[in-house]
C-alpha cells in the first residue's frame, strides 16, 4: 500500500471559492425575499409626553 501526497492546491481552492459563491447567493437571496415582504408599522405616531417632574438631576 502506497500513500500519495496530493499537492494539488488549485483543486482546494477551486472548492473553497464555489462554496463561498454559493453561501454568498443563499444569503443575498434571504436577504431580498425579506425585503420584498411588507411587514406591518404603525399608521400613527406615537407620543408620551413625561412630566418634568420624573427626571433627577445627577451629579
Amino acid at each position: 500500500m502506497q500513500f500519495i501526497k496530493k499537492t494539488s492546491l488549485s483543486k482546494n481552492i477551486l472548492g473553497l471559492v464555489i462554496k463561498f459563491t454559493l453561501i454568498l447567493a443563499v444569503i443575498l437571496g434571504i436577504v431580498f425575499i425579506l425585503n420584498k415582504i411588507d411587514f406591518p408599522s404603525p399608521k400613527k405616531e406615537i407620543e408620551k409626553i413625561i412630566p418634568n417632574e420624573n427626571f433627577k438631576t445627577v451629579k
